[in-house]
């Protein structure tokens, strides 16, 4: 949403929506490049380009598992222990492996280092292609490097661990009793923030370890965003899309959480768009709907389709478009209008 889109002028945006057959369960989405990819549960992975789609087999026979990317690079794991990367024009290659375990994590930088991890074990690769490992714990669920330095976030039983992998030195811990799943940092490098096995988040400054207590939610958040200035974090696992403010010193303690996007329809995707407050909302029962926080305005852009829930989001680097995913196989890319 732009000034020049408003939802007077633009009630709906379906028919702004390029759909794309993915054929298979959309496990994620990314764009590499100026090029929208959609992993999928086949194992494959679908290069969008423009007037031409590409499937690529990371894997060959073995299954995909965990994926992520950054601007110009897929990285994903499989069950047979190896990590892939694709390249935005198609090139495939093997950056790390982890026996024949299965892999459970996965992450990358924007400078191109990548992670892994399977059971306990812990792998991270710089952008030289040295490798380092790290045994956690208790087995990794959650895995992602902090804005400054070369560091990794690594979400276990008990906490978080963060690792320096050029360094000798041992992970500085972050406690919190329980199990924690996915994980995400801050753009500013001040907060880190984990979903956990009891449908609350958790979460602490990096420099103090003050903890926050984020709670209320009737099912697992799986999905985070920030906005592009890291004041707010968006969330899924409730009928709404959970807004909280991070722009104190203390995070969002004794401040309530922002809705929007009420349904009867919990959210299971968000998307934060890259240089505005709107926000990019997937519903369970295969709904989109954008968000403006300034004023609570929305806008559809996918009407509901029982059994295509969304399960994929992600804004390109100008916000001009959004690529969507869904568990039927079912796939889109909304251009903005006065964007193409």
């Amino acid at each position: 949403m732009s000034p020049a889109l408003n939802t007077t002028s633009f009630p709906s945006l379906s028919e702004s929506v390029t759909p794309i057959e993915a054929g298979s369960h959309v496990l994620a989405c990314h764009w590499l490049s100026r090029t929208p990819v959609f992993a999928l549960a086949d194992g494959t992975v679908l290069r969008a380009e423009i007037g031409e789609e590409k499937r690529d087999a990371l894997f060959g026979d073995a299954g995909l598992l965990a994926v992520t990317a950054n601007a110009n690079m897929l990285v994903a794991g499989g069950d047979d222990g190896r990590i892939m990367a694709l390249s935005a024009n198609g090139e495939i290659s093997q950056v790390g492996q982890a026996g024949n375990k299965w892999i459970d994590a996965v992450a990358v930088s924007a400078g191109g280092a990548t992670a892994w991890s399977a059971g306990k074990a812990v792998y991270a690769r710089d952008e030289k292609g040295n490798v380092k490992q790290w045994t956690a714990p208790s087995s990794v669920r959650g895995l992602a490097f902090m804005p400054k330095g070369y560091r990794l976030a690594i979400a276990h039983y008990n906490g978080v661990s963060a690792w320096f992998p050029n360094s000798s030195a041992a992970p500085e811990f972050y406690e919190w009793k329980g199990s924690h799943l996915d994980i995400t940092i801050s753009p500013d490098n001040r907060f880190i923030v984990t979903s956990m096995q009891e449908n609350t988040l958790h979460g602490w400054t990096v420099a103090e370890k003050k903890h926050m207590r984020m709670s209320g939610y009737p099912s697992k958040t799986r999905s985070f965003s920030w906005s592009h200035d890291g004041n707010w974090l968006a969330t899924s696992g409730a009928d709404a899309g959970i807004v909280w403010p991070f722009q104190s010193k203390d995070g969002p303690m004794g401040k309530a959480p922002r809705e929007c996007g009420i349904r009867h329809a919990k959210v299971t995707r968000v998307a934060f768009h890259p240089k505005a407050l709107v926000l990019a909302l997937g519903y369970e029962d295969g709904c989109v709907l954008l968000c403006r926080l300034t004023d609570a305005s929305e806008i559809l852009v996918r009407r509901a389709m029982p059994g295509s829930g969304i399960t994929a989001l992600a804004w390109d680097k100008t916000g001009a478009q959004l690529a969507l995913g869904a568990e039927d196989g079912a796939a889109g890319i909304l251009t903005l209008p006065g964007a193409a």
